[in-house]
C-alpha cells in the first residue's frame, strides 16, 4: 500500500482539497482509497458529506483503543463515501484534546503506522489529511507516511509557511534519525494576478529540486465539488483543476521523487 500525508503548518493551502482530488483521481483508476482525517476541523469528512461529530466513531476512538488495536477495532470506525472505492476514516474535535489528554503516553506517535500496517492489502493508497498544527497528530503522518505532499498557496504568506515546515520535518529527522521524502506542490496559481507569477519564481529557485514542475490553477469547480459532497474528478472532470491533479497523480505513482530528501 503507497501512503501518503498531505501537510503544511499553514492553513487555506489546498490541504483537503488535494486530499480529495488524488484520492478521487484515484478511485477512477480503479483503485482502493482510504482517506483519514486528522485535522479535528474535520473539513475531509464535510466535503464528502459526512458529520463527523455523528459518525458511530472516529480517529480519536481508535487512538484512545491504540494499546490494543486491531483490525476487528479499526474496521467499525471506516465510512464509505458517496464514490466507490474511497472510504474515509474521519476525524472529530475530539482530536483536538489528543496532545493535552494522551501525548505523554508510549507509542502514541506511531499509532497511525500501526493502523495502516493493519489495513496491508485493503487499499491500494492511504492518504492522510494533516491539522496545520505541529503535535502528536502531524507526527503520526508524518511517521506512517512513504511520501508527503506540502501544498503552497502561490502567495508569500504561504512560502514562508512551507518553510516552517521545511524546518519541521528537519528537526524531526534528526531526532528520530530518519529522512523524509516529500514534494512541493504550487496551488491556487493565478497567472491574472502580480503574486502568484513572481510565487511561483521564488518557488522554483527556492525549492527547485522539490518542486512538482507543475502548478494547480484556480478552479471554482473544487468549491462546487465539495458542495455536491464529491471529488472534483467526479463532479467535473473535464475541468483544468482535475486536470492538474491528473498529472500531480500520474507524477506521484511514477515516484520520480524519490531522490528529494530531508532529514
Amino acid at each position: 500500500m503507497k501512503v501518503w500525508t498531505v501537510a503544511n503548518q499553514k492553513g487555506g493551502v489546498g490541504k483537503t482539497t488535494s486530499v480529495a482530488s488524488l484520492a478521487g483521481a484515484l478511485a477512477k483508476r480503479g483503485m482502493r482509497v482510504l482517506m483519514i482525517d486528522t485535522d479535528p476541523h474535520a473539513s475531509l469528512g464535510y466535503y464528502l458529506g459526512i458529520d463527523s461529530e455523528t459518525v458511530p466513531g472516529s480517529l480519536y476512538d481508535i487512538f484512545l483503543a491504540h494499546k490494543q488495536l486491531s483490525l476487528a477495532l479499526i474496521m467499525p470506525h471506516i465510512i464509505n463515501s458517496q464514490v466507490e472505492g474511497l472510504d474515509l476514516i474521519p476525524a472529530t474535535m475530539a482530536l483536538a484534546t489528543l496532545d493535552r489528554a494522551l501525548g505523554h503516553q508510549e507509542g502514541m506517535g506511531l499509532v497511525l503506522r500501526n493502523l495502516i500496517n493493519l489495513l496491508e492489502g485493503k487499499y491500494d493508497v492511504a492518504i492522510i489529511d494533516c491539522p496545520p498544527v505541529l503535535g502528536v497528530l502531524m507526527v503520526n503522518a508524518l511517521a506512517a507516511s512513504q511520501h508527503i505532499i506540502i501544498p503552497v498557496q502561490t502567495e508569500f504568506l504561504a512560502i514562508k509557511g512551507l518553510d516552517r515546515m521545511i524546518k519541521t520535518m528537519e528537526l524531526m529527522g534528526r531526532s528520530k534519525k530518519t529522512r523524509y521524502s516529500y514534494s512541493v506542490v504550487p496551488t491556487m496559481y493565478d497567472k491574472r494576478t502580480k503574486a502568484s507569477p513572481i510565487a511561483l519564481e521564488v518557488l522554483q529557485d527556492k525549492y527547485k529540486n522539490a518542486l512538482w514542475p507543475d502548478m494547480i490553477p484556480v478552479d471554482t469547480k473544487f468549491r462546487d465539488a465539495s458542495l455536491a459532497h464529491v471529488p472534483a474528478s467526479h463532479y467535473a472532470p473535464n475541468t483544468r483543476g482535475v486536470k492538474a491533479y491528473d498529472r500531480l497523480l500520474d507524477f506521484l505513482l511514477a515516484g520520480e521523487f524519490s531522490h528529494v530528501k530531508v532529514g
